[in-house]
């Protein structure tokens, strides 16, 4: 069965990288008084705490309900603990917030994980727990993060290259190979541990079914749950099984007797201590390792085998090699089809690796709000405090599904607006999964009973930007396209909860009824001249730019998909009709706000800003530029004329409100002035507002970067913005990298990075924009240089130069890759790519979380080759802009 076929059996996705890399440190673990979740659980109580919500673990597997788990544990000698999980900083520890001080990469997966692989890379030497530590925690904002490589630990090669690979010969039988390669030209010891337990269930007071493991054998563990297939775990090369039980060790944290025999921590304690107490001498229990202890002369690789399986087998290691062969080969044949037309085998191999972040990136995620406040009937409860700390207006939502994380160490929690842009990526390997991605948002156990979409658990009522409906089209066509029909079914049940988050944000977020949004922060954390989401001092209000933009793209994309579905239910023209006129209003409010007529356009600086409304009805424009100004760009939409002939209700109601209200039309919309092959536009922008925003973001002395659009314009590095506010002076300055500011956590930096999202967006943006006024609309490119290009060129140039971060330039080097001689250089780190969160606005390095391979793994994307025109007029399944581009 090739991977393809495998798609349509969702068995084959029972098994996969659904492990988290880190549970400590994360709101549904936090059960303290004050809401302190970084400090509640930590890396050094990780070890001999059980979790309530979810499990972690290095390169770790389990079932779709984590009912069980497996991953590795590694010991070199010489470390205080075995390494079962990957360390990193907290928000508090780090100069720039939270972390990981690890390297590891994501190298491969198909679809549904039936081959996987990834590489640890594993000190030889005592992990620099408190260098790091204490490194870092001398250091200002102002000075950069140190990292493990600054420690020397790497200096004389005295580290392990751990290569993890699974392969599934079905549905319930997974075969485990691990490569140890020793990178020293010195003799080299290691413990391996492959471990496998139970996630405790049975402690919380809802069912005391306890599950077994138990073992008669050194190289083979039996497993016993009710609810699973999975019944063996064999080893190889195994000296012994080690057993404990996966429960908190209570003497140990907190100084109280242990109810529990051999806790979390007793298989470490035996390893580190020989603490032979710690482990079962009877072979049984929730959580069980084998044993392996092996010395690897200089420069020599071993390899071991596993087998996590339902059946039986007297021999399981006899077809392993075969197996993972054709897995492999199975996996090459997938790829190979997604990338035709991909010529560079550096782009093939950025773009295999992105998918491969994407898809170890799924999560087991589990929240269940009402019981997490409340506490479990067999704990203590929960200080009264915490009934008010967070999320306690969600008490509906209760999660407990395969997600797509956007970092499973920094951000092991789904980021909804995040996840949007995840689910384009997604769709080019496994449509189906995009999907459901989308839809999962949209159900009665995630979004609030008023319309509102969870946005992540630190803060499930915070506001993101409405890129969901925009999402569900886009998947919606890419899957049409790839499968040759359209679903209709999941288009017409996203809209129909699309409309009540619509609703939501009409009802809550225009505070003056006047069709201009606010939203606070609105996910660019750290964007404006203060905290957004801070109520001012005297009253005043922002009237944010962006926020009512992405109200005009959101109005778009529901027109638009009330479009597509008209043309299988002529009901869904009424639909279209009130997000036509919805647009034209909001059009007109971004432009005509109250009595004196002021609008977010500054005319004298020809760029949209926030501003402030005081009580008196007055504004001042906050004349910074940032993305924010840029966002009007992404509400655009062209139509052509044969769908609208095709809907004769929406086309009778439109020209009535054309002829009536022409003021609306002629401010936002050419749809009288028909475009290259008789398309009309809805936008933001006419053509002249769209050349004077673009002159700005397509010069290099304010947002164009040779690695893509910076969020914050360059101008203010040397001329920094200021503001007095009610006696408070605010400054702006362009930090084209780390954050030198605690605004949002340490890590949150939006002022001078390039964040591959908006540059998407900018992208299609410019796509469509061309796909109406054809190649006749010219634009000096960059700003000063005297060339000018259409649309779709610049497009083009700026998919390139966002794809120039992760390729190698003339020098065999790649920017992402920073400034390390090693990375750039090394055989054995040059060509593993991390795809970090955001990137450092003039020279390209990756900044941020390492493994976001989330948003930024839209690199995926935009190297995939373009559509055709052929293929779009045959088709008729793409979304205008499609032709030649993102």
């Amino acid at each position: 069965m090739s991977e393809k076929q495998r798609l349509s059996e969702i068995l084959w996705k029972k098994w996969g990288p659904y492990v988290s890399n880190r549970e400590w440190g994360l709101v549904r673990e936090d059960y303290s008084g004050n809401g302190d979740a970084w400090n509640y659980t930590n890396h050094d109580t990780a070890e001999a705490k059980t979790y309530r919500w979810g499990e972690e673990g290095i390169c770790g597997i389990c079932d779709d309900l984590q009912k069980l788990v497996f991953s590795i544990g590694f010991w070199n000698k010489k470390d205080r603990m075995v390494k079962e999980r990957f360390f990193g900083l907290t928000n508090g520890q780090g100069n720039h917030g939270e972390d990981v001080k690890e390297y590891f990469y994501y190298l491969d997966s198909t679809p549904t994980h039936s081959y996987m692989k990834m590489l640890y890379k594993y000190p030889q030497n005592a992990f620099p727990y408190e260098d790091l530590l204490k490194t870092n925690a001398e250091r200002s904002k102002d000075e950069p993060e140190y990292e493990l490589i600054d420690t020397g630990i790497f200096d004389q090669n005295e580290y392990f290259d751990l290569f993890i690979e699974y392969a599934k010969e079905s549905e319930h039988d997974i075969l485990v190979k691990l490569t140890v390669v020793n990178k020293s030209e010195k003799e080299a010891p290691i413990t391996i541990l492959p471990t496998i337990w139970f996630r405790n269930t049975w402690n919380w007071g809802y069912d005391d079914y306890k599950p077994q493991l138990n073992s008669e054998e050194a190289e083979h563990i039996a497993i016993d749950h009710k609810e699973l297939e999975i019944k063996n775990f064999y080893a190889k090369q195994s000296l012994k099984t080690l057993f404990c039980n996966n429960e908190t060790n209570t003497e140990r944290l907190y100084q109280s007797a242990n109810e529990a025999k051999y806790c979390k921590d007793g298989i470490n304690d035996f390893v580190i201590n020989g603490n032979s107490q710690a482990v079962n001498p009877k072979g049984t229990g929730t959580k069980a390792s084998f044993f392996i202890d092996e010395i690897l002369k200089g420069r020599e690789s071993k390899t071991f085998e596993f087998r996590i399986t339902a059946k039986e087998l007297k021999e399981p290691f006899a077809d392993f090699e075969e197996i993972f062969e054709l897995r492999k080969n199975e996996a090459d044949e997938f790829y190979a089809e997604i990338q035709k037309g991909i010529e560079s085998d550096d782009e093939k191999m950025v773009q295999r690796q992105a998918f491969a972040g994407m898809l170890w990136n799924k999560m087991f995620y589990h929240y269940n709000v009402e019981k997490w406040l409340k506490g479990d009937p067999a704990e203590m409860a929960p200080p009264k405090s915490r009934e008010k700390i967070r999320n306690y207006d969600w008490k509906h939502l209760n999660n407990e599904h395969i997600i797509s994380m956007p970092d499973k160490w920094e951000y092991p929690w789904y980021a909804t607006w995040d996840l949007a842009f995840h689910t384009i990526s997604f769709s080019l390997i496994d449509p189906d999964f995009a999907k459901y991605q989308l839809k999962l948002f949209l159900f009665e156990w995630y979004m609030h009973p008023n319309g509102q979409l969870p946005a992540y658990e630190w803060n499930l009522s915070d506001v993101n930007p409405p890129v969901h409906a925009w999402a569900v089209f886009r998947v919606f066509k890419i899957d049409e396209y790839i499968k040759g029909k359209p679903d209709i079914q999941f288009l017409e049940s996203a809209f129909q909860k699309l409309l009540m988050n619509f609703t939501w944000w009409v009802n809550k977020k225009d505070s003056n009824g006047n069709n201009i949004f606010e939203g606070g922060f609105l996910g660019l954390d750290n964007i404006g001249v203060f905290d957004r989401n801070t109520t001012l001092p005297n009253g005043e209000q922002l009237e944010q730019s962006d926020g009512t933009s992405w109200m005009a793209m959101f109005a778009l994309n529901m027109m638009r998909i009330a479009l597509e579905l008209a043309l299988y239910n002529n009901v869904y023209e009424e639909m279209a009709m009130k997000f036509f006129e919805h647009f034209l209003s909001i059009a007109n409010s971004l432009d005509n706000m109250g009595d004196e007529e002021f609008s977010l356009w500054d005319q004298e600086d020809e760029f949209f800003y926030d501003a402030i409304a005081s009580g008196d009805g007055n504004h001042m424009y906050l004349r910074l530029r940032t993305i924010v100004g840029l966002i009007p760009m992404f509400a655009v939409e062209v139509i052509d004329d044969e769908m609208i002939e095709k809907l004769p209700n929406f086309k009778k109601r439109m020209q009535w409100v054309l002829e009536n209200k022409p003021e609306l039309a002629s401010l936002v919309s050419r749809w009288e002035v028909k475009g290259q092959d008789s398309k009309h536009l809805l936008s933001l922008l006419r053509g002249h507002r769209l050349k004077r925003l673009l002159k700005r973001m397509l010069n290099a002395e304010e947002f164009l970067s040779d690695y893509g659009i910076r969020a914050l314009s360059k101008e203010y590095e040397q001329n920094p913005y200021t503001l007095n506010l009610n006696g408070t002076d605010y400054c702006v300055k362009y930090t084209p990298a780390e954050s030198d500011s605690g605004l949002f956590g340490g890590n949150s930096n939006w002022r001078g990075p390039i964040w591959f999202p908006i540059n998407f967006l900018i992208i299609e943006s410019l796509q469509r924009f061309f796909f109406y006024y054809s190649p006749d609309f010219m634009v000096e490119y960059p700003t000063g240089s005297g060339n000018y290009s259409n649309l779709d060129q610049i497009a083009d140039s700026l998919s390139k130069r966002l794809s120039k971060i992760f390729l190698k330039d003339g020098n065999g080097r790649r920017p992402v890759n920073g400034q390390y001689e090693r990375f750039q250089t090394d055989p054995d780190f040059k060509d593993y790519i991390l795809f970090y969160e955001y990137f450092h606005g003039d020279s390209g390095r990756g900044v941020g979380a390492s493994h976001q391979t989330g948003w930024t793994g839209l690199i995926a994307k935009i190297l995939q080759p373009r559509f055709s025109k052929k293929e779009i007029a045959e088709s008729e399944t793409e979304m205008p802009g499609e032709v030649k581009g993102v």
